[in-house]
């Protein structure tokens, strides 16, 4: 008994971040089990319960997706200015209270509204957590984002498995038991959060260091004037379409271009979530500084080609050959979202003066949000063109990625350099 527990210290203990880093990721998984638990009925419950029809769900959806775009580069403002935790406790509260007003109303405005209120702090969630995995673990940033992608991963599944229980018992009350639960995981990730410390924030520290004062020299410390961190988020959003692609296209692909069965969409996903937790945090070392980041978007352009490859050869045959195909594609694009993951994590906050770190990250947070937005209709028209229509879209990525690697060159900070200059000693 006295060896196993300094084994287990050590294997804790190696989290960046300290108890604090353990703490927050212990937030994130329970986020994401309520999330699980929400999002695979949001749709039903819109449907079922609150009696709207197709078209004003469709139109309920796209406008909530729309305005939570916002919700990233307001966020990494506020971050600059107010203490980071108490930022991320008020959107966790925001979050709940606009899921606990869909209970109150049938009205397709006010639910309209309130989805709407709810996607604001929704999208900036993930710029807050990356921003206090920056201030928090230091050097060790990425594989602190890939641990916490890891946990997301593992959190999103359990959820998504009580929601799958919960609708088997065929009730109407299931979703509101499910909605429900999903606001009581934000109350209890509320609390939590309440007891994790502030980082010091860079832009509150006097005479930061060298690195960031040569970053400022090349930076303008509003990304907006930033042109070329804008022309990077830009492209950076054409990167993040895989996980559309994985999402919504390679389901609709295998039901409407396939000779794969139905029951293979399922298990292509788990296929996803698997490799993601086994090899995020082991492939994060190779993104470890800027310039390891940006070469990895030579092997990401790659990836890319093979996995529109597959999808184009995935329609060309029989279901043996399309199972093959669609199984090289996954791997193929989801090692290209683990890679991706990993180089934009680095490079998102190298590019960004200290200063002005919260206002930067909050700006890259738009890539991810107008891909989810405008990504299932760019993906429904490469579907609809026909299966050669798929390597033309890899080839697009493959340019969106060299733009990206070429735009960034100059602003590349020296390997010495390239850590953020605050990091918080472990508790």
């Amino acid at each position: 008994m006295s060896r196993r527990t300094p084994r287990h210290n050590t294997v804790l203990n190696r989290i960046p971040g300290g108890r604090d880093g353990r703490r927050m990721l212990l937030v994130s998984i329970i986020d994401k089990i309520g999330t699980g638990l929400w999002a695979g009925c949001t749709v039903l419950y819109f449907t079922y319960v609150s009696g709207l029809g197709l078209g004003q769900v469709g139109l309920l959806m796209t406008i909530s997706g729309g305005v939570g775009i916002a919700g990233a580069p307001l966020a990494g403002r506020l971050a600059d200015r107010f203490p980071l935790v108490r930022i991320i406790v008020g959107a966790q509260l925001m979050r709940g209270a606009a899921l606990l007003a869909l209970l109150t109303t049938d009205n397709f405005l006010l639910l309209t509204l309130y989805s709407a209120l709810g996607a604001l702090p929704d999208r900036a969630g993930s710029v807050l957590i990356k921003l206090y995995a920056a201030r928090l673990a230091g050097s060790d940033r990425v594989r602190y984002q890939a641990i916490q992608r890891t946990t997301v991963n593992i959190g999103w599944s359990i959820g998504g498995l009580g929601a799958a229980a919960a609708l088997a018992t065929g009730s109407s009350r299931a979703y509101g038991l499910l909605l429900i639960g999903n606001v009581v995981t934000y109350l209890v990730i509320a609390v939590l959060t309440l007891r994790c410390a502030e980082p010091p924030a860079p832009s509150r520290i006097a005479a930061t260091s060298t690195a960031a004062d040569d970053r400022a020299a090349v930076a303008p410390t509003t990304p907006w004037r930033d042109r070329t961190f804008l022309a990077y988020t830009a492209t950076d959003a054409a990167l993040f379409l895989d996980d559309t692609i994985l999402q919504v296209a390679i389901p609709l692909w295998i039901v409407h271009a396939t000779a794969a069965p139905v029951g293979l969409a399922p298990l292509l996903l788990v296929l996803n979530t698997v490799l993601v937790v086994l090899f995020q945090v082991p492939l994060a070392r190779f993104g470890a500084t800027a310039k390891a980041a940006r070469r990895l978007l030579v092997p990401l352009a790659g990836l890319f080609v093979v996995g529109t490859l597959a999808l184009a050869a995935s329609a060309a045959g029989g279901r043996a050959l399309a199972i093959t195909a669609l199984v090289v594609a996954v791997i193929a694009l989801t090692f290209a979202e683990i890679v991706h993951a990993t180089s934009s994590w680095e490079l998102s906050v190298a590019l960004a003066p200290a200063e002005a770190q919260g206002a930067y990250l909050g700006v890259h947070g738009l890539a991810q949000s107008t891909q989810r937005f405008a990504g299932p209709l760019l993906v429904t028209g490469v579907m609809a063109a026909g299966a050669l229509a798929w390597p033309l879209l890899g080839l697009g990525l493959v340019a969106a990625g060299a733009a990206q690697h070429r735009l960034i060159r100059d602003r590349i900070p020296k390997p010495s350099l390239s850590v953020a200059p605050v990091t918080v000693s472990e508790h």
